[in-house]
């Protein structure tokens, strides 16, 4: 039964991660400039924008990192 949870942990965990991860934007803008992520001059927030994705993204890819190992370990 605890084996089912973490693979919904770390199946969400992955879907939300690879979302995130796309919403980045590089250097050609990335899909979170269809979502307003980056307007240009007339953003000042949005390097606050991105810090708090940055900071989502990383906070996520430890949730999946974390439940990787737990079922490696469970699953040996």
């Amino acid at each position: 039964m605890f084996t089912w949870a973490i693979i919904a942990v770390e199946t969400v965990s992955a879907v939300g991660l690879v979302f995130l991860v796309l919403l980045h934007s590089g250097r050609g803008g990335g899909i979170s400039d269809l979502m307003g992520g980056s307007m240009g001059a007339a953003a000042t927030g949005s390097t606050v924008v991105e810090r708090n994705l940055d900071r989502i993204t990383i906070a996520v890819a430890l949730v999946f990192t974390f439940a990787t190992l737990t079922l490696d370990l469970r699953l040996q």
